[in-house]
């Protein structure tokens, strides 16, 4: 709760400081005496937007300090941390102004942003009245409102559980499908390209083997020539003939020659030997150059085709096999991701269905809450004088997203047949004080840590209804502190604590004053809010009564 606070040169305040107590506290003053200036000053502390021109005339700055005492469990200490900020259990916020502009903030003496001075500020402050109904009026907040009445807090998480699972298996499906689409077109390429080599059936080290065969088959006719000369060389006419007759004749003086010639007759025994092993040679190779005369072509096409598919996938021919292997893995992960896809397909349709169901409980949560928040405020509605109004919470369907599938909005009816509709459109400017208060009386939990304010929320009522809208604001008070702008002396006189603020002018300068009321001094301010400028001892005694009411 706030328990303190200091404004220095801020418009016409020139040094206040102020000590604020759980409970009730009530601020009056006449018109233009600085009530708004103090819900200025507070709010820029909280890093609100507001007006620019806050600093004092002739200051060189305007400051404000807050200085709010948290529970244990006060939600403030979660932005603390992460925000990497000092957390003893006394929250200090300062934020300075220049009169060109420039503001800076602090929190427990740590330079901050104005992002997180209003983030901590959410956990802090609420304001109601004049400047502060604009999340009760707007129909985007209500859903959300809605919940906390009802305390569906865990519905609601399971619903968005089951909204990021649901998301989760979406994209991964779409990853998948979008995967598949690119594999798809090129899944007739893959099949056809594996057919091709397929059909072709390339062996390792053919393509050699072929363009060998080939030269061989086209030199041939030439070759063959040149064999047989060679063999007719070699052969009984040739050099076959005369070693044999070289032979004969040293044979026949062999027996003459005391072995001088068994030397040279062994080596041309040899020689005949080595003579017919190469015949033999030639002769075999002579015959392999007898082609079926297509074959040549046949081995022509064999390796053009081999070829032409190598230079068609851009590999060499002996890497066709493994190109094929290649193509033959893609294919494979095709139809793997065809199986993955349906699998994404089903995990799809399970966590839809999950969030449906969830989505359904909360629909359903949300209906029973909402007749409990209209039978809460209609209990309410009376004793503020509003007992011919009805108000109901419209549970709709909306677009499925994390929070639900469902559109919730407050309407009224002010008057017995006449159509409902939003707050805002339908109610004059008492009865919308009425209804908002009679709204946070309903929507309120207990130990929530927020300092609320209401700036005249209890415009345009007077007598029997203001001290309605007093008791309720004084029960909404209990154990925990509330801040109350006022013209209305039934709702001053349920405060705990009374603050009166007014202005003084000096010469020139004007400053306002604000001063904790005790005892005569607040019978005083309330009889002159009964009676005016001219403070009666009847208006006294009026003040009197309404404080022994309280």
């Amino acid at each position: 709760m706030l328990r303190h606070l200091n404004i220095h040169d801020m418009l016409i305040i020139d040094r206040l400081e102020l000590g604020f107590q759980p409970g009730l506290n009530v601020l009056t003053g006449e018109t233009g005496a600085g009530k708004s200036i103090l819900l200025d000053s507070l709010g820029f502390v909280l890093g609100w937007r507001g007006r620019a021109d806050l600093v004092r005339t002739g200051a060189g700055q305007g400051e404000v300090q807050a200085i709010f005492e948290l529970s244990p469990e006060h939600p403030a200490h979660a932005v603390l941390a992460e925000a990497g900020l000092p957390d003893d259990g006394e929250l200090i916020l300062r934020r300075i102004n220049t009169p060109e502009g420039r503001k800076a903030a602090w929190v427990n003496d740590q330079r901050v942003s104005g992002e997180v001075l209003r983030t901590l500020s959410d956990t802090l402050v609420e304001l109601h009245g004049q400047r502060g109904d604009l999340e009760l009026l707007d129909t985007r907040q209500h859903r959300a409102m809605l919940d906390a009445f009802g305390g569906l807090g865990a519905e609601k998480a399971a619903v968005t559980r089951a909204w990021t699972a649901r998301q989760a298996a979406e994209h991964a499906l779409a990853l998948a499908e979008e995967a598949m689409a690119g594999m798809r077109t090129e899944e007739d390429f893959l099949r056809h390209a594996i057919d091709e080599v397929d059909a072709l059936d390339p062996r390792p080290g053919e393509e050699e083997a072929l363009d060998t065969q080939r030269r061989l088959m086209q030199g041939a006719e030439r070759m063959r020539t040149e064999l047989s000369r060679a063999l007719a060389a070699m052969g009984p006419e040739g050099a076959e003939g005369n070693m044999g007759d070289a032979v004969r004749w040293l044979d026949g003086m062999a027996t003459n020659a005391e072995g001088s010639l068994d030397g040279p007759l062994a080596a041309l025994e040899r020689a005949l030997v080595e003579l017919g092993e190469a015949q033999t040679g030639v002769a075999r190779f002579s015959e392999t150059l007898c082609f079926h005369p297509s074959a040549l072509e046949e081995t022509e096409e064999r390796l053009f085709a081999l070829r032409g598919l190598a230079r068609k996938h851009s590999v060499a021919p002996d890497d066709l096999i493994p190109f094929a292997d290649k193509m033959r893995q893609r294919l494979t992960a095709f139809d793997n991701s065809t199986n993955q896809t349906r699998t994404l397909q089903a995990a799809l349709r399970a966590s839809s269905a999950d969030y449906q169901t969830c989505a359904d409980a909360l629909s359903r949560a949300r209906t029973a809450a909402a007749k409990r928040l209209d039978a809460a405020m209609a209990t309410e509605l009376a004793p503020l004088k509003l007992e011919r109004a009805a108000f109901s919470t419209r549970v709709g369907k909306t677009a499925p997203g994390p929070d639900g599938q469902d559109a919730v909005a407050f309407v009224v009816v002010t008057n017995p047949g006449t159509p409902a509709g939003p707050l805002n459109r339908i109610a004059s400017g008492g009865e919308m004080s009425r209804f908002l208060l009679a709204l946070k009386l309903c929507l309120t939990r207990k130990a929530t840590g927020l300092t609320m304010i209401f700036d005249e929320i209890d415009r345009g009522v007077g007598g029997a209804t203001a001290d309605a809208v007093g008791k309720r604001l004084a029960r909404l008070a209990a154990g925990e502190q509330v801040l109350v702008v006022t013209h209305s002396p039934q709702v001053a006189a349920r405060g705990a604590h009374h603050w009166r603020v007014s202005k003084e002018v000096s010469g020139d300068v004007t400053t306002s004053t604000v001063l904790l009321l005790k005892a005569q001094a607040r019978v005083d301010e309330l009889a002159r809010m009964l009676s005016g400028d001219t403070v009666t001892e009847a208006a006294r005694e009026a003040a009197r009564a309404l404080l022994v009411q309280r």
